[in-house]
């Protein structure tokens, strides 16, 4: 029986995973997935369609963990060396699987296709491996007891590879390991940096807990991870310590019940809390100030207006001439949609988000927010970095945090 935390490591092969043509996801979210069910992953390695290197990682890597996932290498062509290179890591030989045989054959009839005579190859498995059912492609998985570990080999194709992990594969992890899950709780963040969150945190004492930082624009995350078995009470008072230090930026904390909330979603969620609704007007943004509302739960019970302005178009009583990204027109763009739809706020944004933009003077990333209320209209100017998505997904996440703040206030 492995140890009450046990290892396991992850292998993706494939010549377009290394070269760069394919961005390997299926590592981040195994590793998230094993992590989460109690296992330590302890390193990824990534290896091209060479028989002999894929035999060697592969042995290696189950000679130091008690569980090996690998995806790739599955396929019908010359290139796909998986069941080869583990059949020669175990001393075995290769041997035709009439199981694995008729699931594919099964699979091409259900398309009305003719099956090619290369997916034969497919059949082809270690001796004395146990087959794993694809029933969302042609690739039949296999897994294999090898040195230390418990050897799973999956497609690469991250649709097929995930239903297979969780439909085929899971079960199996169940009953073979002892589980003991700890706990992932995720302070998440607007409107401050890595650096000042470290700042406000300050030193971090708990040995038995791992503190990390994640960013993920427009968010910055703080993850306590918790061992087993550490009492819930204890987990809700060091999260809500650390949020304490952090002060208002934190805007959810995952993982200590309730279900995750993005800052559209929170922000929303406090002004149906207050019987409050919104409307937003945008400019130079591409939208994304409406469709981070929109697509927040809740929107459609708040959201009473979202516009987006063409580069043609101009708030009615902003004078001819006046700059479009400015505090003026952000102000007249939150004041304008607020008293056309009665809302309860009004919220403006204009953007700079690319050099030479017509009607725009100010530098990339000059950004210009205005919240109209019933009381009186604020205004908040800030100056962002980045290629023109990352300015434009920025700025539309500061102007939802402008209102939360204010909501909060």
């Amino acid at each position: 029986m492995p140890s009450l935390m046990p290892s396991a490591e992850i292998i993706s092969q494939g010549d377009e995973v290394v070269t760069g043509q394919t961005v390997d996801t299926n590592a981040a979210w195994l590793s998230e997935r094993l992590t989460a069910l109690g296992f330590s992953v302890l390193r990824h390695s990534t290896v091209g369609d060479r028989l002999n290197t894929i035999r060697d990682v592969v042995h290696e890597a189950a000679r130091r963990a008690d569980l090996c996932v690998c995806t790739g290498g599955l396929g019908p062509t010359e290139d796909d060396l998986t069941a080869q290179a583990v059949a020669a890591a175990a001393g075995r030989p290769l041997a035709f699987d009439a199981q694995a045989m008729a699931q594919i054959e099964a699979r091409f009839r259900r398309f009305a296709k003719p099956m090619p005579e290369s997916n034969r190859k497919q059949a082809m498995l270690p001796a004395g491996a146990t087959l794993l059912e694809n029933r969302w492609g042609t690739a039949p998985g296999f897994a294999i007891e090898l040195e230390r570990a418990w050897a799973v080999f999956l497609p690469g194709v991250p649709r097929e590879m995930k239903r297979m992990f969780e439909e085929v594969v899971l079960a199996a992890l169940e009953q073979r390991f002892h589980l003991r899950p700890g706990r992932l709780v995720t302070l998440r963040t607007a409107g401050i940096g890595e650096s000042a969150l470290q700042q406000r945190i300050g030193t971090w004492t708990r040995q038995d807990v791992v503190i990390s930082y994640r960013s993920i624009p427009p968010e910055n995350q703080i993850k306590l991870r918790f061992p087993p078995g550490f009492p819930e009470r204890e987990m809700r008072v060091m999260a809500d310590e650390l949020a304490m230090r952090i002060g208002a930026s934190v805007f959810a904390i995952d993982g200590l019940g309730g279900l995750p909330a993005t800052l559209p979603a929170a922000t929303l969620g406090l002004l149906k809390e207050r019987g409050e609704t919104l409307a937003a007007a945008e400019w130079g943004s591409g939208g994304r100030l409406c469709s981070l509302l929109q697509g927040a739960e809740g929107a459609s019970r708040v959201l009473a207006h979202g516009h987006v302005c063409g580069y043609g178009d101009r708030p009615a009583g902003l004078a001819t001439g006046v700059e479009m990204v400015s505090e003026t027109a952000a102000r007249a763009l939150a004041e304008d949609v607020r008293r056309a739809t009665g809302a309860s706020f009004g919220l403006g944004l204009t953007v700079a988000s690319e050099a030479g933009s017509e009607g725009v003077a100010t530098s990339p990333g000059t950004t210009h927010m205005a919240l109209a209320t019933a009381q009186a209209t604020l205004h908040r100017q800030i100056q962002l970095g980045g290629d023109q998505d990352l300015i434009r997904l920025l700025a539309a996440a500061a102007a939802v945090d402008f209102l939360r703040r204010h909501v909060l206030s």
